[in-house]
């Protein structure tokens, strides 16, 4: 029995298949390699990278099936409403390597080869100059501070006067009741002033507290706030 591939298949010859699915490959990886060097986190996955990859030639296999065909196109929106996925991307750069290598697969499945390629490797560039030359970053380093008060009691205006003396700037984040309600624990971010220690901050602050427990996280960064 022999069979027509060019009529089965539409529009699109074996070499195309091949070509994108291949191509959407390779650039996939370069993204993929691309994320993992320029990924500063701990938050890296492997799983997500290689989803990236698989999802960069999902896409070009879509967009061979799909073609110029518009009833294709509504049924597979259809098809794939039903969809759904549940897992939070843990950071806004990595949304943007997903519309890349969904981008990167739709150029590939609609056979713009050279587009595919010029835009993978003009935007992996771009993002690796970002990241070699930090770009846009903030040098502005914060600290958390948790304090745990006596519910009941007013201590705003001794945990005030502590962060106005040994930090230069600071700002309530939130407050909540812990313990079935027997305390009030209150977060600030602030900036300690040179030359100041943690330790002399959180000795002040249970000074003013009554010994409550008092802890201050350093190393946060204001875009991670």
């Amino acid at each position: 029995m022999n069979f027509d591939l060019q009529e089965l298949s539409g529009t699109f010859s074996v070499t195309d298949v091949v070509v994108a699915m291949a191509l959407s490959f390779i650039l996939s990886t370069v993204i993929g390699y691309t994320y993992r060097y320029t990924h500063r986190n701990v938050s890296y996955s492997q799983s997500y990278v290689q989803t990236l990859i698989i999802v960069g030639m999902i896409v070009a296999l879509i967009m061979l099936v799909v073609g110029s065909n518009l009833a294709r196109a509504f049924s597979l929106v259809g098809a794939l409403s039903v969809v759904r996925f549940r897992n939070a991307v843990k950071e806004t750069r990595d949304v943007g390597f997903i519309f890349l290598a969904m981008a990167i697969g739709m150029a590939c499945g609609a056979r713009f080869y050279t587009l595919a390629a010029v835009g993978a490797i003009v935007i992996c560039v771009v993002i690796l100059m970002m990241h070699k030359f930090n770009w846009f970053a903030l040098n502005v380093q914060r600290q958390v501070v948790k304090v745990q008060v006596p519910a009941g009691e007013d201590y705003t205006p001794g945990i005030r006067d502590v962060l106005i003396k040994y930090t230069s700037e600071f700002e309530l984040v939130s407050t909540e009741t812990i313990r079935g309600g027997a305390l009030n624990e209150v977060f600030y971010t602030v900036r300690i002033k040179k030359g100041t220690e943690p330790g002399d901050l959180v000795t002040a602050l249970q000074e003013r507290t009554s010994g409550q427990r008092v802890t201050v996280l350093t190393g946060y960064d204001t875009t991670d706030l």
